[in-house]
């Protein structure tokens, strides 16, 4: 059964999926902010910290601990071309990534949430908060993507 932390992940997850899906796409190309990303390469960067992240929580949740490298956001953002991708591809794509990750989280056991993980030079920090760092993360780059956006 998964943890109450697992499915608080997942309601999020929805709330979030949801404001995504809301956001016109004739903004997608448009930056959040001179000189930012645009919308797609936010959306992008999400995907790849969903990638990254699923690695740290797994290896964790299966060893006990974690320690791993940091990740180039520009360079990963860069390399996959975010910003030729449709909103429709992009959009698909984070709520295939993230239905992995709820899957993988919906799998770690209570006990492993107190795993030690070590991420770059960071200090230690829990198993329990990289998923809750994780879902503050998602929110904080929502608060880009949707700058301008008016309610429907």
């Amino acid at each position: 059964m998964p943890t109450e932390l697992a499915q608080k992940f997942r309601a999020e997850l929805d709330g979030i999926s949801a404001t995504l899906h809301s956001v016109p796409p004739q903004l997608s190309d448009t930056p959040w902010r001179p000189g930012g990303w645009t919308r797609k390469q936010i959306v992008g960067h999400l995907l790849d910290s969903a990638a990254n992240n699923r690695q740290r929580f797994v290896c964790a949740a299966i060893d006990g601990h974690y320690t791993g490298p940091q990740y180039d956001q520009d360079g990963w953002v860069a390399m996959h071309g975010y910003v030729l991708k449709s909103w429709t591809t992009m959009l698909g794509w984070w709520e295939t990534e993230h239905e992995i990750l709820a899957a993988a989280i919906d799998g770690i056991p209570e006990q492993r949430l107190e795993a030690s993980c070590v991420v770059g030079d960071d200090a230690p920090v829990t198993l329990r908060f990289l998923v809750e760092d994780y879902i503050a993360h998602q929110k904080w780059h929502l608060a880009q993507i949707t700058v301008g956006v008016t309610a429907a």
